[in-house]
């Protein structure tokens, strides 16, 4: 009788496999069932694109609430199930089209992104934070690819006083998996409330927002135990991230990937920590991640 339950489970584990063909075997094997997309290269993390082929979708400031609207990129495919979401923030006196070439970009590494307008172009890294949250909770909750997306695994970035919202966001929302600020401005120096696997991105050129008194003090006062890393692009300033920039597009896939999808087949580029080189000044972190 044993045998021919079993004979019969395995039987049903088939036929469930065949009638869900976006069911990946890694999947199936739940030894990571966040894992999406074939196994990282370097190549495929420098890329301009990724594996997934991308749509795109406005949300009007008028349907918004607590944020002005934006911009969601998200893969088309569905056979993989949900993706994780990350929304980002533009900086001072700007617009998301300062920040859309990461939309497709990281959308199409297997996540579903949403660039935002904030309430005013003036608006602080407080207001931003807060900003980033409510796009998120619409991302999730009132868009129309929300079921898309899995609601427990969300990161935020910005881009200068949107890079300090993210930080912002990171302390009054614990439970995010990842913030990524992009030469961030913020006039509060130290976050040991931060809990979030925080990768912080400056530049050595920066004058609006030097890394000595923002990125630097940002990453140190981190809290020691927490996963953290510190990029310092090398030849770069402080509107760096406006435009397609392949350094900060394979360090925030390999984050994001890590933390939101919690898929160790991306520690091999922060694992041993990156080395100075043409476009990296410096790069400082924890070692290995997740322990």
């Amino acid at each position: 009788m044993r045998r021919h339950l079993a004979a019969a489970a395995t039987a049903a584990a088939s036929l469930t496999l065949l009638l869900a063909p976006g069911v990946r075997a890694a999947d199936a094997s739940a030894a990571n069932p966040y894992e999406r997309g074939p196994a990282p290269t370097r190549a495929s993390v420098e890329a301009l694109r990724g594996p997934y082929a991308v749509s795109q979708t406005t949300v009007s400031s008028l349907a918004a609430t607590g944020f002005g609207g934006g911009t969601v990129y998200y893969p088309t495919s569905t056979a993989d199930g949900t993706f994780g979401a990350v929304v980002i923030s533009p900086g001072f006196t700007a617009y998301q089209s300062s920040i859309a070439w990461l939309g497709p970009r990281l959308a199409s590494q297997g996540f579903v992104v949403f660039t935002i307008d904030t309430l005013t172009t003036l608006d602080q890294p407080d207001s931003r934070g807060r900003q980033l949250l409510a796009a998120l909770d619409h991302l999730t909750q009132r868009s129309a690819v929300r079921g898309r997306i899995d609601a427990g695994r969300l990161a935020v970035m910005g881009h200068s006083m949107g890079g300090g919202g993210a930080l912002e966001a990171a302390k009054s929302r614990p439970s995010l998996k990842a913030a990524v600020p992009l030469t961030g401005w913020n006039t509060d120096k130290t976050w040991p409330e931060i809990t979030t696997p925080t990768l912080v991105v400056g530049a050595d050129g920066d004058t609006v927002a030097p890394v000595a008194t923002h990125s630097e003090p940002f990453y140190e006062s981190l809290p020691g135990s927490l996963d953290k890393a510190y990029l310092e692009l090398n030849g770069a300033t402080h509107f760096t991230p406006n435009t397609s920039n392949t350094t900060i597009a394979k360090y925030s896939v390999a984050w994001l990937k890590r933390f939101v999808d919690d898929d160790t087949r991306y520690e091999q580029f922060l694992c041993p920590l990156p080395r100075p080189d043409l476009t990296i000044e410096e790069y400082r972190g924890s070692c290995p991640l997740g322990s």
